[in-house]
């Protein structure tokens, strides 16, 4: 019949049948179903390669006669052209689906991206690494609870890569990265630096990836790095003759966990991080030994672990402090549960004995060069201390034994020890068993 507005509102489904389809005479494959429930709409029919296919068009209500008859007219075609109408409609919803979420892509601030890459690659970092890069996109705004330097104010500014990430994907471009370090080096260029290098990484990660690679710059951070200043390599370090001084001032720390912790971390050249996260549970008093969780053993994600000799006075020290809770070095008001801001008290010691300002890195910078006093072979120093072997014989030769660690190492403690003229009981007791030994500034 030819369909017409009256029939279509008349039209009705047999009792005994699910669903009918009434043809357009006027146009060849057009159909009207309706269903046993009284639902319409338009459909189209026709045989492609012999098979006979069904598109719908739309619901009655809200696809008029003409519309519906001009939509079946192209379908025709197709099928004429030997084109499937259901293959080409799914390929059109594809493509409008990715030009809207490629117009949403690049309407939206690199921060979403940023997001995805740090999700993506957070397995293959460190706890540090992954701090950086959160640091260097927050808002900002929060407050300051610990760390603040003199002068400034008590909310945290916003990242320093903030300002980039906050422009659409597409605007990262060599143009404005320059403007951004410009702005910059001026008051902070060692963190310009790092972030330079995180930025151009994941502009690189970006172009990897399928949703991306159309928006991306990669070389947005290229040659960028030579508007910097070299990095200027840190020299701070305690002398021989200012042990003293600095013994006798952190031995006056009020609070027995800094105290303690400032001397073992010279005494052991530890990092500042893995020994604040120093567990009762590594420390073997029956064996003498501390384990460490070692940052370049653990990257990758992998962890990794390093065992370094638990030496007199480090132990005395260890066994005078409180048992709080799981962690050596406890504090009551830090989120982690462990000591995690020891430079204000560090600094005010610093101060008091008149020494010049020395970072916690400077104490394990100093255990590296006492060490040479008591003339300590460079593979054992880098052993406690956690440096990945730098010759062929270190890294696959040379396997020292917690003992041999030992005996250099108690050498070390002890020398340090006479220089700040400190005496302990444990270290008389030591000094008991071992030879004395002078000679070339030697004194254990």
């Amino acid at each position: 019949m030819r369909l017409t507005p009256g029939r279509i509102d008349s039209a009705t489904c047999p009792a005994d049948k699910q669903q009918v389809i009434l043809r357009d005479d006027e146009q060849p494959g057009l159909g009207l179903r309706v269903t046993v429930a009284g639902a319409k709409s338009f459909v189209y029919q026709g045989k492609l390669k012999g098979q006979l296919i069904r598109v719908t068009l739309g619901d009655v209500k809200t696809l008029g006669l003409s519309d519906a008859r001009a939509r079946a007219a192209k379908m025709r075609v197709m099928v004429l052209e030997g084109r499937d109408p259901r293959q080409v409609r799914n390929e059109l919803a594809a493509a409008d689906k990715a030009a809207r979420k490629k117009n949403q892509l690049e309407s939206h601030p690199a921060l979403h991206v940023w997001a995805a890459y740090i999700e993506a690659r957070t397995p293959e970092w460190s706890t540090r690494h992954k701090t950086d890069h959160d640091t260097m996109a927050r808002e900002g705004g929060g407050l300051i609870t610990r760390g603040r330097r003199p002068g400034r104010g008590d909310k945290k500014q916003p990242g320093i890569l903030r300002p980039l990430l906050e422009l659409p994907l597409k605007d990262i471009t060599c143009e404005r990265v320059t403007e951004w370090v410009d702005v910059e080096r001026a008051c902070r260029p060692t963190r310009t630096r790092l972030a330079l290098s995180l930025l151009g990484t994941f502009l690189v990660w970006c172009e990897d990836q399928t949703d991306y690679k159309d928006q991306v710059q990669p070389d947005a951070c290229a040659r960028m790095k030579k508007k910097l200043p070299k990095p200027t390599v840190k020299q701070d370090c305690l002398q021989k003759e200012q042990l003293q001084l600095w013994f006798a001032a952190v031995r006056q720390i009020s609070n027995p966990i800094i105290s303690g912790y400032l001397q073992i971390l010279l005494l052991t050249g530890a990092r500042r991080n893995e020994l604040a996260a120093l567990r009762w549970a590594d420390v073997d008093l029956k064996w003498d030994s501390i384990t460490l969780h070692d940052k370049a053993e653990s990257r990758g994600g992998l962890g990794g672990k390093r065992t370094i000799p638990l030496t007199p006075y480090v132990k005395e020290l260890l066994l005078g402090l409180p048992r709080v809770n799981e962690w050596v070095f406890f504090s009551k008001t830090s989120k982690s549960g462990h000591i995690a801001e020891p430079r204000i008290a560090h600094n005010k010691a610093l101060t008091e004995a008149g020494l010049p300002p020395l970072t916690l890195h400077g104490l394990r910078r100093s255990f590296s060069t006492l060490a040479e006093w008591v003339e300590v072979p460079a593979g054992v120093a880098a052993q406690i201390m956690g440096h990945k072997p730098s010759a062929i014989a270190e890294k696959h030769y040379k396997r020292r034994p917690l003992d041999m660690l030992r005996l250099w190492h108690v050498r070390i403690e002890c020398w340090a020890l006479e220089q700040a003229k400190i005496q302990s009981k444990i270290q008389t007791e030591t000094a008991e068993v071992i030879p004395q030994q002078r000679g070339a500034g030697i004194g254990v």
